[in-house]
């Protein structure tokens, strides 16, 4: 029987595992940062998509995430699901209650501040963004699902409300994945997947993958998330080789910034991210960094809290500027000082809220596997 693929020859002592606090956790922060950036872009005295065309292309940061999300459960549970320790009904559960607490806070959090503001006189400068429809739409987190009407509020938050479709199918993905020895073929075929959803969109829809509607974020996210799973089983398998991970590594870095300088290419980008996810999560981390892995650990906060932030910093922004004299200076200062809030504010909420209430969930959700074990 042939031998399956390796990218370069691998030894059983070549395969450790990644760990934290190294390159994939730097990138995941560096990724919730440029999410920010994107989104506050908007906001700056001169929209920064003006000042030049890379500053639209934050949305690959998001395309990073949900590649992210498939590689990381494929390495967290893909053991625990082909063994049988979790099943399905159990990981939806617990991806659920990773996700939906801080969202359901952060919609409360918004609709207060709305209020709040409103009652003072302040009212949102774009009201079509705070519909009740929508706000139930988020709470449930079925905004990317198919039905419109679910825009606004914490906008960022229709890529959870894919991926809560793609964590359900995770199981029966990595089982299928599983069976396939070749290490190539299946990140081969799950990258072809999204070039060819690509083209199927643009042709159907009229819309590139990256620019649907957020109401059909689910066919974005789900052939990125399972290149992420097949990216996993790949790297399990022990490929590419250490030395090819290392130069991919920097190599895919190198070129994914050379193409945001040339033009959007957003499926020559999307290769990129891969490469970059593959290579950097083969390499093992040799010195972990306690700061990388902080910093990576906050990036979810900092995700679900940056509208909350912006909405909240700005509008007190354009209230400062206003009892100042006209500058450029002053305003991309106050523009600039949103970014430390955003972390602050972040910050709180990963160990104040978010923290403690997984605390909270995680004895309750180990009490309902002991007891589904008994029976």
């Amino acid at each position: 029987m042939a031998q399956p693929h390796q990218f370069g020859t691998t030894r059983p002592m070549d395969r450790p595992n990644p760990g934290r606090g190294g390159g994939l956790d730097a990138l995941r922060f560096l990724a919730s940062l440029l999410i920010v950036l994107y989104h506050y872009g908007t906001q700056a005295p001169v929209p920064l998509d003006q000042l030049h065309p890379v500053f639209s292309r934050g949305f690959l940061a998001t395309d990073f995430f949900l590649i992210l999300s498939g590689y990381v459960l494929g390495q967290a549970y893909g053991a625990q699901v082909l063994s049988g320790r979790v099943g399905t009904v159990r990981f939806v559960v617990k991806r659920v209650t990773r996700l939906w607490p801080g969202q359901a806070i952060m919609l409360l959090a918004l609709a207060v501040v709305v209020g709040l503001s409103a009652l003072a006189g302040f009212a949102p400068a774009h009201p079509e963004h705070f519909t009740l429809r929508a706000f139930w739409m988020q709470l449930f987190l079925v905004q990317s699902l198919g039905v419109p009407g679910g825009a606004g509020w914490n906008t960022p938050s229709w890529s959870l409300s894919a991926l809560l479709v793609c964590y359900a199918i995770f199981p029966l993905a990595w089982r299928w994945v599983s069976r396939v020895r070749d290490t190539v073929l299946p990140t081969a075929l799950a990258l072809i997947s999204v070039l060819s959803g690509d083209l199927i969109c643009q042709m159907v829809l009229g819309h590139a993958i990256s620019d649907l509607p957020l109401h059909l974020g689910m066919l974005r996210a789900m052939p990125l998330f399972l290149l992420g799973v097949c990216i996993a089983r790949t790297v399990q398998q022990g490929a590419p080789s250490l030395r090819i991970a290392k130069d991919t590594a920097w190599a895919s870095a190198a070129i994914l910034v050379v193409l945001q300088l040339i033009g959007r290419l957003d499926m020559a980008s999307i290769v990129a991210i891969a490469a970059l996810v593959l290579a950097w999560g083969r390499l093992p981390v040799r010195k972990p960094s306690a700061t990388i892995e902080a910093a990576a650990k906050l990036s979810f906060a900092l995700f679900i809290t940056h509208t909350l932030s912006g909405l909240v910093w700005f509008g007190l922004a354009t209230v400062v500027e206003r009892s100042l004299p006209a500058s450029p200076a002053i305003g991309w200062t106050l523009w600039a000082l949103a970014f430390p809030f955003a972390m602050v504010v972040a910050g709180l909420f990963h160990r104040y809220v978010d923290s403690p209430l997984q605390a909270l969930i995680a004895p309750l959700l180990a009490t309902r596997r002991i007891r589904t074990v008994s029976a």
